[in-house]
């Protein structure tokens, strides 16, 4: 492709209408890259970024919706955004999946009991189709975590990661408990996201563990089980918000909250379950980042433009600075350990699109015009000093129910 191709090239090639094409462009979805006189002509980005669109439209999000995801990951690869979308996909799939089981279900149920079907099956294939996943609040959640994973594991200086390190932690701090124990030892992963601690250590994983992955988003559960692949037999999955879990008291010997309790709204009710389902003498891991966690990449925003923001306020929640005083109460001798790393970044991309991830404003800011601009700056900087250094500041608390 040379100087682009107008609406009706673009139109023929992919079906989309030449009216949706000029629709797109007026409400600003799709502006075409060039002009010649009054013909819009596309380009490669412009092609890929009607990809986007169409697979965001499958997939059931507003033309509303569509316009302020659209915008995430900015600098990410080609690849990188195909990968996303392929995943957001198959979350849908799995999700119709369900409905089709649950039909299956309730037509058996008829051909057993030659009755119509029972009105609480009814009701519960009702609401699973009304019940539809906030597709563009997955996009945004399942966008950020790969432009973290993204940015984490080009440019960390501990080859070591963040998952593989937690994994080891937790055995390490957990062996006298496992030793002890003459039967297997039930483990709760609550706030569980995409299962990245366990997908990444799958094949390490103890054998006398009964594992439980749960989490508030059911379109999280499916994208962990995907993950898994073959591996996912292993695990119980199961929809829970941290604040009102449906398990038993004591049911669980070792419960692990990574880097999700700044998420939540109410840690008093989420700390008070976690200790009703941790048994006796069990181990309670939860980890989070201090307030330096990649300071410099705000202060790189702010110096571009003063309004800009990129690190979510949540963690003011729960962090690696008052989180030992907010645990006390349930566990008094909670110890904190730090994971040792720093981020060394010598490309603008994965930068970028993790800036343009996260749920502040930096995303809506870094746009056309302007997220040229910033990539410029960006790129200025690496050039003068070699690369960008940031620093990362991870850890974990580890708590005993006494």
């Amino acid at each position: 492709m040379h100087k682009g191709l107008t609406t009706g090239q673009i139109s023929r090639i992919t079906g989309v209408t030449v009216r949706a094409l000029r629709y797109y462009d007026r409400i600003g979805l799709l502006k075409p890259s060039h002009f010649e006189g009054d013909t819009r002509l596309y380009n490669e980005e412009d092609i890929a970024r009607l990809q986007k669109l169409s697979v965001l439209k499958f997939i059931g999000l507003s033309l509303e919706e569509m316009s302020t995801v659209m915008e995430i990951g900015s600098g990410s690869d080609l690849r990188s955004a195909l990968q996303l979308q392929k995943q957001l996909i198959r979350q849908k799939i799995d999700h119709m999946e369900s409905v089709v089981q649950a039909i299956d279900a309730s037509m058996d149920y008829m051909e057993q009991q030659e009755q119509a079907a029972d009105w609480e099956e009814l009701a519960r294939i009702i609401h699973m189709i009304r019940t539809e996943r906030d597709w563009g609040r997955q996009y945004q959640n399942a966008a950020r975590l790969q432009a973290r994973t993204r940015l984490y594991d080009q440019f960390s200086t501990n080859p070591q990661g963040w998952h593989n390190w937690f994994f080891e932690y937790m055995l390490e701090a957990t062996q006298e408990l496992r030793s002890s124990s003459t039967r297997p030892l039930r483990v709760l992963d609550i706030g569980c996201g995409d299962a990245a601690l366990w997908v990444r250590n799958r094949e390490r994983i103890p054998p006398r563990l009964e594992i439980t992955l749960a989490d508030a988003s059911p379109g999280m559960l499916e994208a962990a089980r995907s993950a898994l692949g073959a591996a996912a037999g292993r695990f119980q999955f199961r929809q829970a918000d941290v604040m009102a879990m449906p398990f038993a008291d004591n049911e669980f010997q070792i419960v692990i909250a990574n880097h999700m309790l700044y998420h939540v709204e109410q840690l008093t009710p989420a700390f008070t379950e976690i200790s009703r389902v941790l048994s006796p003498r069990g181990s309670f891991f939860a980890s989070t980042m201090s307030s330096r966690h990649l300071r410099e990449m705000e202060e790189l925003a702010r110096e571009f433009d003063p309004a800009l923001r990129v690190l979510d306020d949540t963690l003011e929640q729960f962090n690696l600075d008052n989180g030992a005083e907010l645990l006390q109460p349930w566990f008094p001798a909670a110890r904190v350990e730090r994971y040792p790393d720093s981020l060394v970044v010598t490309e603008t991309g994965p930068l970028i699109s993790y800036m343009t991830s996260t749920p502040m404003n930096a995303g809506k800011v870094l746009k056309g015009e302007t997220l040229e601009q910033f990539m410029a700056f960006v790129e200025r900087k690496m050039a003068d000093q070699g690369s960008l250094v940031i620093s990362k500041d991870m850890g974990v608390f580890t708590c005993r129910k006494l």
